[in-house]
């Protein structure tokens, strides 16, 4: 289980620096940039902000992959901890 987080991390830090490359290709700021990476990690996508630029868009390819696989992370150790605290016996 200890294993999970520098995993998530690093998902986030990846994340995270693709979006700021897409912000600064198209010239956004930084909240703008971190608000695009949040909206595009969770495939929320509201479209307020949209990449022009194919870098930018490769980019929130990676990031909409990336928050794929982090949000199914992030259910395998919710699944996992309800298991561990079934097969506890009661006190």
């Amino acid at each position: 289980m200890r294993v999970i987080w520098p995993i998530l991390s690093g998902l986030l830090s990846v994340q995270l620096a693709f979006g700021l490359l897409a912000g600064y290709v198209e010239g956004w700021s930084l909240g703008d940039s971190v608000y695009f990476t949040y909206v595009t990690g969770l495939t929320i996508g509201f479209g307020d902000l949209t990449p022009g630029h194919f870098v930018s868009r490769l980019s929130a390819l990676i990031i909409g992959l990336s928050g794929i696989l982090f949000t199914a992370l992030v259910a395998a150790v919710g699944v996992r901890a309800l298991q561990e605290a079934n097969d506890d016996p009661p006190r």
